[in-house]
Order: structure tokens, then C-alpha cells, then sequence
């Protein structure tokens, strides 16, 4: 019946020689999983989160379409001289459901991040906030915290101490508004689709778990007459290879993090789609070192690492769509030099045979071999290295069991050390060595507890320090010494590996790999 009234429709509007109705411009975007939640402080951490919530949430500085930071709620902003106070200057804005967005709800939200009793994902983020750090340890209330409203319009963020990339971590979703009359009617259901209030581009309608995630266009977001899509269709998908699929059976118009390996192939039938960038990530082995592991033992995770033949990864399975990787932080980072493991530079034989010395010293061999588990999130590319790398450590004698889970699992199961080597992955959301390096020195994603007490120091002294020069050089001094005790395995630095179709404008590749769909429109095909 229905299709019948539209094609009646579009011949009654051909005779009268009426102008045709306008198509809805939806965005269908292929995303690797499931967000763990819609409520910014309740996620994983996932780069694919970050995707959804971008969407969903203004926070006070925005990202363009290339990659810059821009106002977002916070039209301005004032640095204090001794660089600890943050003073926003917020337009006139509303959620979804009409109620002006004020400087008391980034300061709710801040207070609720940062409260342990709601176990917020990030929460250390807040830490160069005053009493940050305390809070979250149960030394102090979150009405301490460093975050006041001045007034409606008007907010204040004051820091411990000044911290030269404090501004730039503004675009992560722990920083962005809760509507707390939301929150406060509905517990932590605020979030459920039939109930969340958002404040940015869109609005979710309809979430069915591992199958799709609705949004249409929220009509009072402050920039929505700038705003071209109707709404943007999110489908989870871990398998990435359907992904490609039903991005080549046109039922997609962006797939997000195509499968490297699939490069060639992808290149050579759909060049036009095919958009690869270098950008600011890192993909990484992690290795839990709590006593009772056998990865505890610094030689252990050294053999393990020396073993790995990275070259072989990217440019053979990965087709040469990624580049070999022998530190944490990527290459592309600005104004740093990556400090790579020993070693890592000598011929693979070398590396082998001083890899066989350390497991021995270590007390491994054909009498007692080293057993361990690999655990790695769901997905065809994430199994085709844990493959890979089991086979290059055969030959030291390790026997791998392969232990694979669905993203979100796989992650809260690193976060709570349930673990022996795991595979991890960083894509930065600002371009600094910072984000990297704290890694290991958050507690929410130090997932193998370390615990060095020069690497802490290093890194903490780098982060109040206000000279551009002795703050990189304490920065790759902790770097140093993180790679010189085989905390990770680095694999491979990623490139931005996205299928767009032609038609859709306003899509532009950069380095942050950032694309809020507020930019983007469709085309004619």
C-alpha cells in the first residue's frame, strides 16, 4: 500500500509539473561495534564511541572538518597568565528537549565524571583539574573539584598545576555537558533512546543492539540551520568484511576502519571510494605485568617483542596499507621523536637467538614451555595477526591460546587485568605524545599496571612544564625508559582507512581521523 500512494504521488506530481519532493539525506555509516553506552562518561573509550557521541554531544571546543579545534558551545575563551585558569565564554544553546545548556550542566558533568561512585570511563582526564585526583580517591567531594559557574553563560576550570595540553583534551566526550534535569528524573536511563537529551547535531530515535542505531536531525542544536543530513543510520559491524559487503551493495555510505589487508582489493574495484591517510594511531600488543604472570618478567615480554616480525605484518598481511612500528607513539605526531625498543633494529635471526637467551634465563624451554594466552577483540584482521604472531613465536617454543570477544568485552576484560598478552589499538582525538604516553600512566588504561616509578615521574614533571623544548624532552625521556622494559609490543602504525562514497561532500581526510557528521551532506549520485 505504501509504495503504491508514493508512486501515485510522484505521477500526480510529474503531471502537474509540481517540483519533486526532496529525499531525506540520511548518512548510513558502518562502525566496528556497539557503543557501551550514549552517556559520555559510561563508554568504553572505543574509538568508534567517540564517532557516535561527537554526533550526539556539543562539548566546548569542536573539531572542523579538517581536523581543527573550534569554538563549540564556548564561542571564547581566556587562559589565565599562570596558565591554571580556564575561563569559557558559552553561547545560547538548548537540548533536544528546549531547556537552555548552562555552565551548571559542564560542571554537573564534571562532577559526576569524577565521582567514583559512578565509575566513569576517562575520569582521570580530570585529574589536572583542582582536587581532580583526590576526588576520584575518595579524599575530597566532587563539589571541590576545579569547575565552577560563574554564571549561565560563563565557566571556570581551574588546574593543580598549568598543563600545556589541557585545551586540546576538551574534545574528548568526558569533558562534554550532562543535562542533570535529565539525569536527576531518570537515574542513569537517562540515556536510553526514548529518553536521552542530547545538545548536539543529531538525536538518537531507535537503538537495536548489534544492528543498528538511529538519529535524526536535532532541530535545536545551536548551528542546526548549517546542518544538511536528516539523520544519521550507525550499524555496528565487527566483521569487518560484510562491512564491505554492504558498503559495495550500496546499503552504506561511509564504512569506518576498512580491513588493511583488503587494500589492494579495494583499491583496484572501487578507487574512487578508497580514502587512506596517515594518522595518529598506534596498534599495540599489551602485556599484563601483575605478579603471578608469566609477562611479569621484563625477559619474557622482550623475547616476545624481539620475535614479532612487524615488516612481515604491514607489508605482507596488511598489504602496505600500515607501517611497521617500534615505539608507542606514532611517527606523525608533531614537534617529537618516538623512542623505539632495543633492538628491534637488528636482523631477525639476531633477534631471534637473543630471544631464545632471555626465555631461557627466564627459566623456559622444551622441558617447561612458555604457555600463554592471547586475547583480542572480534574481527577477521584482529585474528589474522593474532595468527601471525603465534607462528613467529613458535619457534622460542610458546604454545597460544587464542581467546577472542566482542569489543566492548575485550576491553572491560583488559581494563580488569583478566589478561596475559592483549591486543590494544590508540587513535588520537588531539596531536600530542601526551595522549599516548598515558597510556600507561591512567589508571583506565594502564591495563598492564605499570608502575615505574621514573617513567611516572618523567611523565608528570613533562606535563605542568610550560617550556615547549624541556617539556618534549621529559616526554621522550619517559618514552625511553617505557620502551627500554617491553611494556608493549608495538605492531604497526595506522593510517585513516575509510570507504566514502563519491556523493558524499564535505568529507575531508586528516590526521585525527575526526568526521562529525554536522559537516557533511549528500550529493547527487
Amino acid at each position: 500500500m505504501k509504495r503504491s500512494l508514493v508512486l501515485h504521488a510522484t505521477l500526480l506530481t510529474a503531471m502537474l509539473g509540481l517540483p519533486a519532493l526532496a529525499q531525506a539525506e540520511t548518512l548510513r555509516v558502518g562502525i566496528i561495534g556497539d557503543p557501551a553506552s550514549l552517556s559520555p562518561p559510561k563508554i568504553t573509550g572505543g574509538v568508534w564511541e567517540e564517532d557516535v557521541l561527537r554526533d550526539l554531544f556539543a562539548g566546548l571546543i569542536d573539531v572542523s572538518s579538517d581536523g581543527q579545534v573550534i569554538p563549540g558551545v564556548a564561542e571564547r575563551w581566556e587562559v589565565s597568565e599562570d596558565g591554571k585558569t580556564y575561563t569559557f565564554h558559552l553561547r545560547d544553546s538548548k537540548w533536544s528537549d528546549g531547556q537552555p545548556v548552562t555552565a551548571a550542566d559542564f560542571v554537573f558533568a564534571l562532577r559526576y565524571a569524577i565521582d567514583p561512585s559512578n565509575a566513569a570511563t576517562g575520569a582521570e582526564r580530570l585529574y589536572p583539574l583542582v582536587n581532580g585526583q583526590r576526588i576520584a580517591e575518595g579524599e575530597a567531594e566532587p563539589d571541590t573539584l576545579g569547575a565552577r559557574a560563574v554564571d549561565d553563560h560563563t565557566l571556570e576550570l581551574t588546574l593543580s598545576e598549568p598543563a600545556a595540553y589541557f585545551l586540546k583534551m576538551l574534545v574528548l566526550p568526558i569533558f562534554y555537558p550532562l543535562p542533570e534535569h535529565a539525569v536527576q528524573q531518570y537515574g542513569d536511563d537517562w540515556s536510553r533512546p526514548d529518553r536521552i537529551v542530547v545538545n548536539g547535531a543529531f538525536k538518537p530515535t531507535q537503538w537495536i543492539s548489534g544492528t543498528e542505531l538511529t538519529t535524526v536531525k536535532n532541530p535545536e542544536y545551536f548551528d542546526a540551520e548549517n546542518v544538511a543530513l536528516d539523520g544519521v543510520r550507525y550499524f555496528p559491524m565487527e566483521d569487518r568484511e560484510a562491512g564491505i559487503t554492504r558498503f559495495r551493495a550500496n546499503e552504506l555510505d561511509v564504512l569506518r576502519d576498512f580491513p588493511a589487508s583488503r587494500h589492494t582489493f579495494l583499491q583496484q574495484t572501487l578507487p574512487d571510494a578508497v580514502h587512506i591517510t596517515p594518522n595518529l594511531g598506534s596498534y599495540y600488543y599489551t602485556f599484563n605485568l601483575r605478579d603471578g604472570q608469566p609477562t611479569a618478567d621484563q625477559r619474557v615480554r622482550e623475547a616476545l617483542s624481539l620475535a614479532i616480525r612487524r615488516d612481515v605484518i604491514a607489508d605482507q598481511l596488511l598489504e602496505g596499507a600500515v607501517s611497521p612500528s617500534n615505539a608507542l607513539v606514532p611517527t606523525s605526531v608533531s614537534d617529537y621523536t618516538p623512542q623505539p625498543q632495543p633492538g628491534l633494529d637488528q636482523p631477525i635471526e639476531q633477534r631471534l637467538e637473543r630471544a631464545r637467551e632471555l626465555l631461557a634465563e627466564a627459566g623456559y624451554g622444551p622441558d617447561q614451555p612458555l604457555e600463554l594466552t592471547l586475547s583480542f577483540n572480534a574481527g577477521t584482521e584482529q585474528q589474522r595477526i593474532a595468527v601471525a604472531v603465534a607462528a613467529m613465536w613458535q619457534p622460542l617454543g610458546v604454545q597460544v591460546r587464542m581467546n577472542s570477544a566482542e569489543a566492548n568485552v575485550h576491553y572491560a576484560n583488559l581494563r580488569q587485568g583478566d589478561f596475559q598478552v592483549g591486543r590494544a589499538a590508540w587513535i588520537s582525538s588531539y596531536d600530542d605524545p601526551q595522549n599516548f604516553l598515558q597510556l600507561v600512566y591512567s589508571a583506565g588504561n594502564n591495563y598492564g599496571d605499570y608502575q615505574d616509578p621514573t617513567f611516572r615521574d618523567l611523565f608528570a614533571r613533562s606535563n605542568v612544564e610550560q617550556d615547549v623544548a624541556k617539556r618534549r624532552e621529559l616526554l621522550e625521556q619517559a618514552e625511553r625508559q617505557l620502551s627500554s622494559q617491553f611494556v608493549h609490543a608495538p605492531i604497526y602504525l595506522y593510517t585513516a582507512r575509510n570507504l566514502v562514497k563519491p556523493n558524499v561532500e564535505g568529507w575531508q581526510d586528516n590526521a585525527l581521523d575526526i568526521h562529525p557528521a554536522r559537516w557533511i551532506s549528500i550529493g547527487a549520485q
